[in-house]
């Protein structure tokens, strides 16, 4: 999939007017989940919006208790009406957890995008030897692997089979909860180009060519310094003093 470099992550916005904020400053790439019990607000937003639907992609996550092979469609039918949306641009396996089982759940989701209901297939928080089984199995192809990506948890073997498969790697929590804020790396970096350390770690990210990251923001401020974030073209020698931090920050483990 050709993502935006920023997206907007939901989770924890029970808010409309955020994202409707989100989509006039200018995101194009929505992100919820079942789990996140937030649908329904992104689609009030998607619908008060003026800009149109056709430019968003709207991407949202099948949780765990909605995984078993007869659970996909209708777990897929009840997000979509809690979205308002006869169809979403991007369907992921939120986990591959409780009822996953890759010979049954993967062949739902190719149905479910026969039908219309979705255009692409994603995987999340997957495993490298579970993409491999997830493509021996799916017949539409891995559109995109969303997983937990941040200076403190640099997920080199996921960034490679990305590489290898090409599909994007979507970032989540790319500003490690707000532990980026104290960090001085980041600190240092960020004054070296006037910029901030939150704005540092996005661009970071999306110095790869196959990453794109979905932080979460509510105020017009932060989101459109987010969203501008990618902007900054950071240096080689920036990129490898960020690679080099020594630290380990795993905030959502299974």
């Amino acid at each position: 999939m050709d993502l935006p470099a920023v997206g907007l992550g939901t989770m924890g916005i029970d808010e409309p007017g955020a994202i409707e904020t989100a989509i006039d400053v200018g995101y194009r790439h929505l992100d919820t989940a079942q789990i996140y019990d937030n649908e329904a607000v992104v689609g009030e937003a998607i619908e008060s919006s003026p800009v149109a639907r056709d430019t968003l992609t709207v991407a949202t996550k099948l949780w765990i208790d909605r995984l078993a092979a007869d659970d996909v469609r209708p777990g897929t039918r009840a997000s979509l009406d809690r979205l308002g949306l006869d169809a979403v641009d991007l369907l992921y396996v939120h986990r591959p957890r409780g009822d996953y089982d890759p010979e049954t759940t993967l062949p739902a989701l190719d149905e479910v995008l026969d039908a219309g209901l979705t255009s692409h297939v994603g995987l999340s928080n997957f495993e490298p030897d579970q993409l491999a089984t997830a493509r021996a199995v799916l017949d539409a192809p891995i559109a995109a692997h969303q997983v937990e990506f941040h200076p403190y948890f640099q997920q080199d073997e996921l960034l490679a089979d990305a590489r290898e498969h090409d599909y994007p790697l979507v970032a989540y929590s790319p500003l490690a909860g707000g532990k980026v804020f104290d960090d001085p790396v980041l600190d240092d970096i960020a004054y070296k180009y006037d910029s901030s350390p939150a704005a540092v770690a996005i661009a970071w990210l999306t110095s790869y060519d196959n990453v794109v990251t979905i932080p979460k923001a509510s105020s017009e401020a932060h989101l459109r310094a987010n969203f501008e974030a990618s902007d900054l073209d950071l240096d080689e020698e920036d990129v490898a003093r960020i690679e080099s931090i020594d630290e380990t920050v795993e905030l959502y483990p299974e």
